[in-house]
């Protein structure tokens, strides 16, 4: 898809989604030039996001409560393994083992959040530490795996800063 497109579409929807902004991203960074028209439609998408007639969505704005309760259990897990004896485990891995087979508790406000916790606690705290503990067991089973490409841990700027170094970069001189 070109960044004509995606900016069609977000001119059309009325938003920037992140997956929107990740491909204009992507776009950018791996041509060497912009054509003109490409140029001009992201100078297009930068003065609608400044008018508001494209809003760019937020990345998240729910949370997934299940996430830190289970990371949370992970880690406890973790700690009181690796001090008994000597032993690499991958929190991350033993955590989406584990979130893989427990139900999502999302919430989009913090009195929200604090019911799912509550709730998790009451109901769901001997499944979270059977899935971390099954996760656990399933790690340290499981062969390495070679020329593993964990997911790398990205900061994002705001968008229009990205945008703004974006417009700088292309400007003709």
């Amino acid at each position: 898809m070109s960044i004509q497109n995606i900016i069609d579409q977000a001119l059309k929807d009325g938003y920037l989604t992140p997956t929107m902004e990740k491909e204009v991203g992507r776009i950018c960074e791996s041509a060497a030039e912009l054509p003109m028209d490409e140029y001009m439609a992201l100078d297009r998408l930068m003065g609608a996001l400044l008018t508001g007639e494209v809003k760019a969505v937020p990345r998240k704005q729910f949370i997934n409560v299940m996430e830190e309760l289970a990371l949370g259990e992970a880690i406890n897990r973790i700690a009181e393994l690796e001090s008994k004896e000597p032993c690499q485990l991958d929190v991350g891995d033993i955590a989406a083992y584990a979130l893989n087979r427990l139900p999502p508790l999302y919430a989009t406000t913090q009195e929200g959040a604090e019911y799912q916790r509550q709730r998790a606690k009451e109901e769901l705290q001997n499944l979270i530490a059977q899935q971390v503990e099954e996760g656990i067991q399933r790690y340290l089973s499981r062969p390495m795996v070679p020329g593993r490409n964990p997911l790398e841990k990205t900061q994002r700027n705001d968008i229009f800063e990205k945008m703004t170094d974006l417009l700088k970069s292309l400007a003709p001189d």
